[in-house]
This record gives C-alpha cells, structure tokens and sequence, in this order.
C-alpha cells in the first residue's frame, strides 16, 4: 500500500474542512500544522451567532455583482485562513504551515486557482506562518513562502481592487 504524502494529506483535511462551509459563491477550508500536529482549522463562515449566506438565500457581493478579489468589508463571512488564525496562540503558528482548499460552492468542484485574499495575507503574515500550500488539483498543489509577500509587496502596486 502506498502512503498518502504529507502535504496532500493536510490538503484533504482542508478540504473536509470547507464543507462546513456556507459561502454560496466559494467554500475554503483551512489547516495550520506544525511540527506535523495540527494545531487549527477553519472555513468560511459568519460570525458566530449571525445568519449566514445560506440561511439567508442571498449574497451581497454575488447581488452586487462584485468580482472575485474586491470588495471583501461587503461579505458577511469571515475568511477561512482567519477562522483558522483566530483559533490558535500566535506561539503555535511561529514557523507554521497553513493548508488551503476551495471548492465552488454551485458545484462542489475543486477550485484550484486560488491564494489568500489581501487582508488574510497580512493576517498570515502577522500569525507567523511561514508556507501557505494551495490544493490545485486531487494531487498537486502550490506552495507558496509567506516571506516572498514582503519582497513582492501586491498591495504597492494597487492589484485586485486595493
């Protein structure tokens, strides 16, 4: 029997993870490991204690017509990377790995183009995580050092809205 590597382990964990998700246009799921534990996890969702987008029936950003990237103050759910950041000690992510995944929410496909929004990679940065794995397809992914975010600074140069 072949094993299952690392990285697309957390990756399939990420991706159980998501389906607590209630975004109606993406669902994320996240995983920060490390030291090979996983020490939180997180998907997109409202606040706790507010209705989401599916007991609601609607989204404002899908309402509004608002393009993939801009716009996030107007969306009701908290980011999974942020669930997942909001969930631990800042000791615990120093160094850290975080694992994501995303799934459309119309029809439950894996959605492989993907990378943090602007305001999860400033919380990403902060929470001390050093890699950021992104599931492209059931086996491959992208990896990504979260150091390269501060020599290739996305938000001098006024990309995806800001």
């Amino acid at each position: 029997m072949q094993r299952r590597d690392k990285i697309n382990y957390y990756l399939d964990i990420a991706e159980q993870v998501l389906e607590r998700g209630t975004c109606l246009r993406r669902n994320f799921g996240s995983v920060i490991v490390k030291d090979d534990q996983i020490v939180s996890t997180g998907y997109t969702g409202a606040p706790r204690g507010r209705k989401n987008c599916c007991e609601l029936g609607c989204c404002t950003r899908e309402r509004l017509n608002i393009p993939k990237g801009q716009r996030y103050e107007l969306c009701r759910s908290v980011h999974a990377e942020a669930n997942a950041i909001i969930s631990a000690s800042r000791s615990q992510m120093i160094g850290s790995s975080l694992y994501l995944a995303c799934h459309d929410a119309v029809t439950d496909e894996l959605y492989g183009e993907i990378e943090p929004c602007s305001m999860c990679k400033r919380l990403i940065l902060n929470a001390g995580i050093e890699r950021i794995y992104v599931r492209n397809t059931r086996d491959t992914y992208t990896e990504t050092i979260t150091s390269d975010w501060l020599i290739f600074d996305d938000s001098l140069n006024g990309s995806d809205g800001y």
